[in-house]
């Protein structure tokens, strides 16, 4: 069962993911995603990381699909994706085995670890539009060294997917997570 925080995180997640805004997430939807990642500068000079975004994208609507999609319809809800919340925590290698191919794409310049700048786009491509990203990086540069690393990514990247805590940094990591309706449940 969604904790009232878990629900607020997953809805802004679906809202990232249902790039034609109808309601449900399905194959298509992950079709655009994989485009508007493969996009990026340096996914888009890199014909073989262009290739493995694609293929995580699309697995990502894989494993949803084949997690959440109870009454068989190949398309995914909002309410199919909340009633899995509990099944996350052993989702772990599937999300760490998506880290490294997403650090890649973000990591425009290939130093090995992402900029402010570097993390700006990794929120705008999430979300598929411009978006503030005041303050947030604060929240996710681990050690404040200015950079996000590829451990600090990996570590950041699970808390994002699986966390059911409002106070791990990684909840952030893809954009600031405002306050859900009716309480203080995720800034």
């Amino acid at each position: 069962m969604a904790s009232e925080f878990q629900r607020h995180k997953l809805t802004g997640m679906f809202r990232a993911f249902d790039t034609d805004r109808n309601g449900y997430l399905d194959q298509r939807d992950f079709r655009a995603l994989a485009d508007r990642w493969k996009a990026l500068p340096r996914v888009a000079a890199e014909p073989e990381l262009a290739a493995r975004v694609e293929r995580v994208m699309l697995g990502w609507w894989d494993v949803l699909h084949a997690a959440a999609d109870s009454n068989g319809d190949g398309r995914v809800d909002l309410d199919e994706i909340l009633a899995m919340v509990d099944r996350l925590p052993q989702m772990r290698a599937a999300v760490a085995e998506t880290s490294d191919t997403v650090f890649e794409a973000i990591d425009e310049n290939g130093d090995g670890r992402i900029s402010r700048e570097e993390h700006r786009r990794l929120v705008e491509v999430w979300n598929g539009q411009p978006t503030d990203t005041t303050g947030v990086f604060e929240l996710v540069d681990l050690d404040g060294d200015g950079f996000l690393s590829r451990a600090e990514f990996a570590e950041l990247w699970a808390q994002f997917w699986i966390s059911a805590d409002p106070a791990d940094p990684g909840n952030h990591l893809c954009g600031a997570l405002a306050p859900a309706a009716g309480g203080a449940a995720g800034a």
